[in-house]
């Protein structure tokens, strides 16, 4: 009767772990494949820096931004999903550290992502001073105003 009750304690705790493995297989793929794209992005940046193109490397400079706010996502979302997941699947510690890493990780890709983010949103353009509302005298008495 132990041998049993032992036995399926084990076999209930090794369920989530094929589950959990691949969530953290994707999670490590996913950030792989966001710092591919973002070294290409920055690889193409340097080609084009020595080309006569600036409006061309504008655009690569906002798809590098749009590349480093998906890392930071993936990088973030990733253990806090596989830690929601280990959670429900009664794998507390495994959720634990993964808590944590979500966490370690946040600290330094929160910054990096509104900083990043603010890159995104163009500035204002200039506004050009348009012609006054109102008559402006000239020196030397000479009004060039309407009626006068």
């Amino acid at each position: 009767m132990l041998d049993r009750v032992t036995a399926e304690k084990v076999g209930a705790g090794r369920r989530g772990g094929p589950i959990v493995g691949l969530l953290v297989l994707v999670w490590v793929c996913g950030l792989i494949a966001a710092a591919g794209w973002w070294v290409a992005i920055g690889l193409e940046q340097w080609s084009v820096s020595y080309g006569d193109q600036p409006d061309e490397f504008e655009g690569l400079r906002r798809r590098a931004s749009v590349a480093l706010l998906v890392a930071a996502f993936v990088a973030t979302a990733g253990p806090a999903v596989i830690a929601l997941v280990a959670y429900q699947l009664r794998r507390v510690r495994t959720a634990v550290v993964f808590l944590v890493l979500t966490v370690v990780i946040a600290v330094p890709a929160a910054p990096i992502a509104v900083l990043t983010a603010r890159d995104l949103d163009p500035p204002p353009a200039p506004t050009m001073p348009g012609p006054p509302g109102h008559c402006v005298e000239h020196s030397g008495g000479d009004t060039r105003c309407p009626g006068g």
